[in-house]
């Protein structure tokens, strides 16, 4: 497969911490490409690649407003993200069961010394 023709999906975009931090900032509000770029320290040119696989993954859309592009979040694929963590709740609620036994018990050890 050419890279021109390599989609990405939502987990390989949310890898990048730039493209997560990205996220968070349209998540704040749409901003242009200038915008975005002033919260790194890196290149317009840099910053346009992170939004084109962000676009490609469909977490985020573009508009041309005269000469620039303004960037706004798209939350629905983030449910993929959602969905799959979910599984892993369970793990979670078990570990929280787990500390939760673990300090009554310590408590009560402790109320009997007392």
């Amino acid at each position: 497969m050419s890279s021109a023709a390599k989609k990405y999906d939502v987990f390989q975009s949310i890898a990048d911490p730039t493209r997560r931090k990205m996220l968070q900032l349209l998540a704040q509000k749409e901003m242009p490409i200038a915008t975005i770029t002033s919260h790194f320290s890196m290149s317009r040119t840099a910053i346009a690649k992170h939004l084109h696989i962000l676009s490609e993954a469909k977490l985020v859309s573009g508009r041309k407003v005269g000469r620039e592009k303004i960037y706004t979040l798209q939350p629905e694929p983030f449910e993929e993200i959602k969905q799959w963590l979910s599984y892993y709740d369970q793990f979670w609620s078990n570990k929280l069961s787990m500390l939760k036994t673990v300090v009554e018990n310590n408590k009560a050890v402790e109320l009997e010394k007392d």
